[in-house]
C-alpha cells in the first residue's frame, strides 16, 4: 500500500488538516538544497542540476562521511517507470565517478570554495582516500502510488539496490509552513538490503548490527572508565564525534584502542548524548557522570562547546579486556573512524573467536 502522511489539529476538536502535493513538489528541490538535514543532517549537497553526458540532469548529488555519493531524484509529473529508471540511469554514471569528477562537481555548485575545505567545514575533517566505494538512490516525492512502490521495493529487497523513496507532505496551518516527511523503506533496513547489494558487486557484507569504535585513550577518556560507567566517546571535534550518531539502541560495537588492539565488545542501549547530559549510577544514584570518580580527569573539557565537547554512547558490555590483553592479529581491520560499520571477515570472525561469540 502507498504511505500517505495525515496531520489532524486538536487544540479546537479534531480537525484534518489538508495537504498540496502540488505545492510540495514545486519547492522541494529548493528547500533540500537550503539545508539537506530535513532527510539526513550526515549528507552534504555537491551539486544541483548536474548535468550527465547523456544530457539528462540530476536534481541534486550529495555526498555522505564515508564518501559515498547520494543521487536524488524529485519525482515531480513523471510516471512511475520515467523515475526509477532515470535514477538507474543516473546511477550508471555516478558510481564511475573519481575524486577529480568529484571535486569538479563540487566547484561548479559552489565556485568560490573548494571541495575539501567545504567537506572539512562540513564533517569536521578531510574527505576518506577512498572516495564513492558505493553510492545511494534517493527519490523524493510528495505521495506514492502502486507501482513505484513495488518497483522500488522489488530492487532493494531482491537484488540490493541500494534506492528509497522519501515523501515530503507540505501543510500551511494559520499562516505557517510546513513538511512531513516519511519513508517507503525504513532507511535501517534499506541500508541492509544495500549491503546485500554490494555482496553480490563483489564487496564485504555487513551483517547489519556490526560496528567498529575507535576509543582513544587520553586526558579526556579513560578504557577503565568506559568499563566502570558502560560507556564509549568521541569529542574534540565534529570530525571525531559525529559518526557516533550512527550507533543505534541495539547495535553490537567492537572497541579498538590504536596502537594497542580490540578491548571490548557490547551492546548500544543509548543513542550519542554530549558528555554534559550522560549520567550514570553512584550507589543507586543517577549522577552527570562529569560529578562520577573518572580516570580521565579532562572529559568536561569543552563541555558547553558543541562543536568540541565529548559525546558518550551508553553500552552493555559484553566482554572487557584490560589494554595489555588486546587483541590484534596482523590483517585485522583499523581506521581513524570514531564508528563505522564492520565488515570485514577476517576481523569479525577472529573477535567473535577471542570474545566466545556465536554470531
Amino acid at each position: 500500500m502507498p504511505i500517505k502522511t495525515e496531520l489532524w489539529r486538536i487544540d479546537h476538536g479534531l480537525e484534518k488538516v489538508p495537504s498540496s502535493s502540488l505545492e510540495a513538489e514545486s519547492r522541494l528541490e529548493a528547500a533540500i538544497d537550503a539545508d539537506i538535514g530535513v532527510i539526513d543532517p550526515n549528507l552534504m549537497i555537491i551539486g544541483r542540476q548536474v548535468q550527465t553526458p547523456f544530457g539528462k540532469y540530476i536534481d541534486l548529488l550529495a555526498i555522505n562521511p564515508s564518501g559515498d555519493l547520494v543521487v536524488l531524484e524529485l519525482k515531480r509529473n513523471k510516471t512511475p517507470r520515467e523515475v526509477v529508471a532515470q535514477i538507474l540511469d543516473y546511477a550508471t554514471w555516478v558510481q564511475e565517478l573519481k575524486y577529480d569528477a568529484i571535486a569538479s562537481i563540487y566547484n561548479a555548485y559552489a565556485p568560490h570554495s573548494e571541495f575539501e575545505t567545504a567537506y572539512a567545514q562540513h564533517f569536521g575533517g578531510p574527505p576518506p582516500e577512498e572516495i564513492n566505494q558505493q553510492h545511494r538512490l534517493l527519490i523524493v516525492a510528495a505521495e506514492m502510488d502502486n507501482a513505484t512502490e513495488r518497483i522500488v521495493n522489488y530492487l532493494s529487497t531482491a537484488f540490493g539496490v541500494p534506492i528509497n523513496v522519501v515523501f515530503f507532505q507540505y501543510y500551511r496551518v494559520d499562516g505557517g509552513e510546513f513538511l512531513a516527511r516519511s519513508w517507503l523503506i525504513d532507511p535501517a533496513q534499506a541500508e541492509v538490503q544495500a549491503e546485500k547489494g554490494a555482496r553480490l558487486r563483489g564487496k564485504e557484507l555487513w551483517n547489519g548490527s556490526d560496528f567498529y569504535c575507535s576509543f582513544g585513550e587520553g586526558p579526556r577518556r579513560s578504557w577503565k572508565d568506559a568499563i566502570t560507567y558502560g560507556f564509549i566517546s568521541a569529542g574534540g571535534g565534529k570530525w571525531y564525534s559525529h559518526t557516533l550518531a550512527m550507533l543505534t539502541s541495539g547495535a553490537r560495537v567492537f572497541v579498538f584502542i590504536p596502537q594497542t588492539g580490540y578491548v571490548g565488545v557490547g551492546k548500544v542501549l543509548e543513542e550519542v548524548k554530549p558528555v554534559s547530559e550522560f549520567t550514570v549510577e553512584i550507589n543507586g544514584t543517577p549522577t552527570p557522570i562529569l560529578n562520577a570518580p573518572l580516570v580521565a580527569n579532562a572529559m568536561g573539557e569543552n563541555a558547553n562547546d558543541p562543536e568540541l565537547c565529548e559525546y558518550l554512547v551508553r553500552i552493555q558490555w559484553e566482554s572487557t579486556r584490560p589494554l595489555e590483553e588486546a587483541i590484534w592479529e596482523k590483517g585485522m581491520f583499523a581506521n581513524q573512524n570514531s564508528a563505522c560499520k564492520l565488515r570485514n571477515k577476517f576481523t569479525l570472525e577472529r573477535l567473535y573467536e577471542h570474545f566466545s561469540l556465536n554470531t
